[in-house]
Order: structure tokens, then sequence, then C-alpha cells
């Protein structure tokens, strides 16, 4: 069974909402001094999705993917979101993920 353009997008967009739910799940967690199991969760996604992309030469698997279906080459082609949003994924995800981290470390140790 061959794969299609379409899947991949879907497939791509719920993991894009789910792991956007983990930054800001940490993210507040460390705001609201919250650190649960939950938070752990949360990181531990995010730090499997960070393996992922670090192996894969920080581009997503399954941007490589739909490219090999036939989708322009580019984020947008795999991911149901604007073009001006997709571009600025990593680094406002990135960059609330990392302050994320800092609050929670900060919260379990002092």
């Amino acid at each position: 069974m061959r794969v299609t353009i379409f899947q991949i997008k879907v497939a791509h967009t719920v993991i894009f909402w789910v792991l956007s739910l983990c930054v800001v799940y940490a993210l507040y967690s460390g705001l609201a001094d919250r650190v649960t199991f939950w938070t752990w969760v949360a990181v531990g996604l995010l730090l499997i999705e960070s393996v992922v992309l670090l192996v894969s030469g920080w581009i997503c698997p399954l941007t490589l993917l739909a490219e090999r279906q036939g989708a322009q080459r580019g984020s947008v082609a795999d991911i149901f979101l604007p073009k001006w949003f997709a571009d600025r994924i990593f680094p406002v995800c990135g960059t609330l993920y990392v302050v994320a981290l800092i609050l929670i470390v900060m919260r379990a140790v002092f």
C-alpha cells in the first residue's frame, strides 16, 4: 500500500499539534511551578522528537517521505499550515521548549 501525500500531511499535522501542546504544557508547568508526571511525558515526547530531527539532519522524516511521493520541497508541502506559520515552527517552538526546560529544571533544583 502506497502512502499518499494527503495521508502524510494528516499524520504530520496531528503530530505537530500534539507536540505543540507538549511545548505549551511544559512551559505552563515551568511557569506555574506545577511539574507533574504529565510534564515529564511532554518533555520526553519532545526529547524523542529532538533526537529524530537530529538524526535526520534537522529535517523531519515525514517531509522527506512527502518529497519522495512527489510533494514540493519544503515544510508547507507536508503539513496543513499556512506557509508563514510553517516557516517559523522550529524557531518559535524550539525557543519555547528551551525556556520551558530551563524553568522546569529551576523548579526541580530550587
